[in-house]
């Protein structure tokens, strides 16, 4: 395999709350030579809705992780099933693809998030569901003024109305902190994403679908009619291949995929229950997922058991000295932010990769000149909801089903390379110096 960060970045994180809340299963390693009608790479939200979808199709599917499913950016997530999945706004997105594309992304946007409450419903998955929707508070006086003027566009995309919340309104709402006002959106909520994965698990083998761990792809081949996916430990005859590795991609599995995503670090801190005096101290007593305006924003929530999850973007490489400035950075961020609670214990702490393509929307389709070979990636960090939905839309496709829900064709036009090949992440500084000046 070949990635592009250092390798610590693709090691089992030290701690993460998720893990000790719902470690991942043991899945079996695969040994020796399989057939199977699909065979699915990657085993987080993208890669266990396919299968899912298509189990219950009857299709023969099996499902290979590298590590055990989950281990990736879906066991370490911070659990936002909300709108998002593309970095262009409506208006970008309409002089881009056109108007009737714009209308589409945004539906699918919605059935995201009702793909994962259906789900959760119709399998029994008891996640710490929370959260009433999502809210953007404003870091500055600029950015309040343009969530009060972009409050109309939620009615026409979403048809429903969002909730302005001024700044001297936030502490009696629990939601005390350095900001100056918000927004609230009445789409979405906050999971366990690793009881959500787990639950996902169990319903896709109790459909049929195989599921084993330890089992990382060295190559994929064709073969005749069928792909030929080489393990360590064996191989798997398949008649069609679904990629579904994400940010965890590597650049030789197949070469196909070289330069044709960008990984990001997000690092996600985790406090230990905050009491209730401690909460109202500090004026934050809600359960509401939030995130801040600005470019590298910081997203947050406090969760049922009383801890605060706080999350951030901005690490550029996972050498020693680089991530103990990003776990420096990500402290002083969130004691600006909350400083009443600035000698609150911060128990656990990880980091995992968000992925970005070219054209700043997901891809979910047919590799081209590859006849039987799939894929789907590129959430721009929102793959809880958008992961899971182009997971199942996919497996759609896989099958040649028409697709029943939301679909913008834009979707399924291959992704473009980035410049720079393996240095691709270059770009990035850049952009995240200019983000940093644009968010004083």
């Amino acid at each position: 395999m070949r990635r592009i960060y250092e390798a610590s970045a693709y090691r089992t994180p030290d701690t993460c709350w998720w893990r000790d809340t719902a470690p991942p299963s043991a899945q079996s390693q695969l040994d020796g030579d399989h057939r199977t009608e699909v065979a699915i790479i990657g085993g987080g939200f993208t890669g266990l809705n396919a299968a899912l979808s298509l189990a219950n199709a009857g299709v023969e599917t099996t499902v290979i992780d590298a590590e055990q499913p989950g281990w990736g950016a879906s066991g370490r997530n911070g659990g936002f099933c909300c709108l998002g999945g593309s970095k262009l706004g409506s208006t970008l997105l309409a002089q881009r693809f056109g108007n009737d594309e714009r209308i589409a992304w945004h539906k699918a946007e919605r059935a995201a998030v009702d793909h994962v409450d259906a789900l959760l419903s119709d399998h029994q998955v008891d996640a710490d569901r929370h959260s009433d929707g999502e809210t953007l508070l404003a870091h500055s006086p600029k950015a309040m003024r343009d969530l009060r003027a972009s409050a109309d566009d939620a009615v026409a995309i979403y048809g429903v109305t969002p909730e302005i919340i001024l700044a001297e309104e936030l502490r009696q709402r629990g939601l005390g902190g350095a900001f100056h006002g918000g927004i609230t959106t009445p789409i979405g909520f906050a999971l366990n994403p690793a009881k959500y994965h787990a639950g996902l698990a169990r319903a896709a083998q109790s459909g049929g679908a195989r599921l084993f761990g330890k089992t990382p792809a060295q190559s994929i081949t064709r073969t005749g009619a069928s792909w030929r996916v080489a393990t360590p430990t064996g191989t798997i005859t398949a008649d069609k291949v679904i990629l579904a590795t994400n940010g965890y991609s590597s650049e030789d599995v197949p070469d196909w995929l070289r330069a044709r995503y960008l990984p990001v670090q997000s690092t996600i801190i985790v406090t230990r229950p905050i009491t209730q005096s401690e909460q109202a101290h500090q004026g934050w007593t809600s359960l509401q997922m939030s995130y801040d305006s600005r470019i590298l924003l910081h997203y947050f929530r406090l969760m049922p058991d009383g801890r605060f999850l706080f999350g951030m973007r901005g690490g550029l490489r996972a050498t020693p000295d680089a991530e103990a400035r990003l776990s420096r950075k990500i402290r002083a961020d969130f004691h600006a932010l909350f400083p009443e609670w600035r000698n609150i214990e911060i128990t656990h702490e990880w980091s995992g990769l968000v992925c970005l393509m070219r054209r700043l929307t997901p891809f979910a389709g047919a590799v081209p000149d590859h006849p039987g070979l799939f894929a789907a990636m590129g959430y721009h960090g929102n793959g809880v909801a958008m992961g899971s939905y182009l997971g199942a839309r996919l497996a759609d496709t896989v099958i040649g089903r028409p697709h029943r829900h939301p679909f913008p064709a834009f979707l399924s036009a291959p992704p473009e390379r980035f410049p720079l090949g393996s240095l691709r992440r270059l770009l990035l500084a850049p952009a995240y110096a200019a983000a940093a000046f644009f968010d004083r």
